[in-house]
């Protein structure tokens, strides 16, 4: 009976971690809210996060786009062009493909692997050194001062970050299309002016404000809940990166079947 019992055991112990890091979360959430309209907005951290967000999440982000719109291209010219025997529409391909799904999705794991995860760890180390205990003995709220600056970093810098990202990815693959596949220049513009449309745009953009107010909630929820030393704030960074990654590509389905049904 009791090997029996350990799965169900497994399962209801896990259902249970689930929904306690979602009634933090929801908890963390409100609290900002709370703070946001009764307290002193602290500018000079939301900018020095902006800054660690954004700025220093730019590199990486262009050079993962470039090299996805160079392969998006590439595939699609090989595939289309074993099939037509023309290299047609591969800027219509690139542009949707990145514009309405990898943009968004692909800004926000990059992002979520690198500064999530030093939210997370900055956080995480002040909560296991009871520097977070130490504001509340000073009268500052670690909400206010904490998580919603960096939250107001992965809100606003995500979609910037974003836009940046299509720019990168679709002249990839103009670089690939013009220099490897042979297509004039003019067409692979033209392909893409033709057939995008504001609600395509608009499709990417809306996922990306959704994307950062997640990626933030839970790598500064991850931090602020740290506990077990070192240790655990491996364990917090880690937990937060995969968590962020997961939840942005089960969000990426269900956002898309709404934007969709609603002709976004």
């Amino acid at each position: 009976m009791k090997h029996i019992a350990k799965p169900f055991q497994w399962v209801g112990s896990y259902c249970t971690h689930v929904l306690s890091e979602v009634g933090g979360c929801t908890q963390m959430i409100r609290s900002c809210f709370f703070w946001l309209w009764r307290s002193r907005f602290e500018w000079a951290q939301a900018m020095d996060q902006s800054v660690q967000i954004g700025v220093a999440s730019l590199g990486v982000v262009g050079l993962t786009s470039l090299f996805t719109g160079m392969v998006l291209a590439l595939q699609a010219g090989n595939t289309i062009n074993n099939i037509f025997g023309d290299p047609i529409y591969v800027g219509t391909i690139v542009a949707f493909s990145l514009i309405r799904e990898l943009g968004p999705v692909l800004t926000c794991v990059v992002v979520s692997g690198r500064a999530g995860a030093a939210v997370t760890a900055q956080i995480g180390t002040m909560a296991v050194t009871e520097q977070i205990d130490a504001l509340y003995t000073l009268g500052t709220n670690p909400i206010r001062y904490l998580v919603i600056p960096r939250m107001f970093g992965f809100v606003c810098m995500l979609p910037i970050l974003t836009l940046f990202a299509n720019v990168f990815g679709i002249l990839g693959g103009y670089l690939v299309a013009v220099y490897a596949l042979g297509v004039p220049g003019e067409i692979y513009i033209t392909d893409i002016t033709s057939y995008m449309g504001v609600s395509d745009f608009m499709h990417g953009f809306i996922k990306t404000f959704i994307f950062a107010f997640m990626v933030g909630t839970v790598c500064c929820y991850k931090g602020i809940s740290t506990t077990g030393g070192a240790e655990g704030v491996g364990k917090s960074t880690t937990g937060a990166v995969v968590t962020t990654i997961v939840m942005v590509l089960v969000l990426d389905y269900f956002l898309t079947a709404i934007l969709t049904a609603f002709g976004v």
